[in-house]
């Protein structure tokens, strides 16, 4: 042995330490392995089948969504989403009851696409068996949600996977189709491989329906924020400032570091529609930036954030302590932000 490391700290900050580490750690590989799940194991029945099995372990409430509860809710977007696929959609519900009845809770949602083939927009062939990875904020919200759980954290929390496939066949959502939403509003569906954004509009909208205190979002949502910010950070959009930077102090503490991107009417025009109240892309300028003005116009005027992931969930790496794949984030982020929260 060439060297030596001891810690020395008075026992409980030495237990406490180990209890939040392995949590972290915890959370973040039960989210990486339902990442690493292939297409035709991880359907969206599989991930409503594991968010019970999380809820069991970690003192939580389940509650999934089929077709027919979506129909009831009015979640057009996300059933349209899914009329190419023979796997039916749902929507995950996990809630953390950890405060007073009264007290609003934080929500979490995650695009939960367990494979994006783009639909009759379809995906080039050349690393298509990726599109594995498009649930990706979904597993993240699970294991945050797990983590919380485990940690019995003082705070209302919930999570909410919107999940479905996005695939081609005769009765496949078209381009130029106007589908309706939960929110009421209409959309011009130019493309149907910008799926996410529809199948969140619908469980942002649904999110609502607490009074939350802030809501935050995690999705593979374009490779525009590839082109932008590389590899390194998630982008991090959204309609308050305060609550953007408790997220970018997030991510720094928990090593998933997190960069703002701006929004404004000048991007929102980009989504004007002369058939619906908006259109589900806004052309190939600021394309990150016009994918959360689009879900920004289902957040009821809750303070919101959105996380773009789609350059930050997967890859490879030369750490030697991640494996090329599935990383988990941000599920650290989230888990760090609602420490904060429940400790402010």
């Amino acid at each position: 042995m060439e060297s030596a490391v001891v810690v020395a700290a008075p026992s409980g900050e030495l237990e406490e330490a180990v209890r939040l580490g392995h949590a972290f750690a915890a959370g973040e590989n039960r989210a990486r392995t339902l990442q690493a799940r292939p297409g035709n194991i991880a359907t969206p029945s599989h991930l409503a089948g594991e968010a019970r099995r999380i809820a069991d372990e970690a003192g939580l409430e389940a509650e999934v969504l089929g077709p027919a509860e979506l129909k009831a809710e009015g979640m057009e977007a996300l059933l349209a989403v899914s009329r190419g696929s023979d796997e039916e959609p749902r929507l995950i519900v996990l809630r953390h009851r950890g405060a007073e009845p009264g007290e609003a809770p934080l929500v979490l949602v995650g695009k939960g696409l367990t494979f994006d083939a783009g639909g009759i927009s379809i995906k080039p062939a050349k690393g298509m068996e990726k599109m594995k990875y498009d649930m990706s904020g979904g597993a993240a919200v699970m294991g945050a949600m797990w983590a919380v759980g485990r940690l019995g954290l003082p705070v209302n929390v919930v999570g909410l996977v919107p999940s479905s496939e996005n695939l081609l066949s005769g009765s496949a959502t078209k381009p130029g189709d106007v589908i309706g939403s939960r929110a009421g509003k209409s959309i011009e569906v130019i493309n149907t491989d910008a799926e996410g954004r529809l199948i969140l509009a619908d469980a942002l909208d649904y999110a609502a329906r607490w009074s939350p205190a802030a809501i935050v979002d995690c999705a593979t949502l374009t490779g525009a924020v590839v082109v932008a910010l590389g590899h390194h950070r998630s982008a991090v959009l959204g309609s308050d400032e305060e609550l953007i930077a408790e997220l970018r102090d997030a991510g720094d503490a928990a090593a998933q570091p997190c960069w703002p991107l701006p929004m404004g009417p000048e991007y929102r025009k980009q989504l004007k529609s002369g058939v619906a109240d908006l259109r589900n892309v806004g052309g190939r300028p600021a394309g990150t930036i016009t994918a959360a003005c689009f879900l920004s116009e289902f957040t009821g005027g809750t303070p919101w954030a959105h996380l773009d992931i789609a350059g930050t969930a997967y890859g490879s790496t030369k750490k030697p302590y991640l494996r090329n794949g599935p990383f988990g984030r941000p599920c650290r982020l989230l888990l760090e932000w609602v420490r904060a929260r429940a400790s402010s």
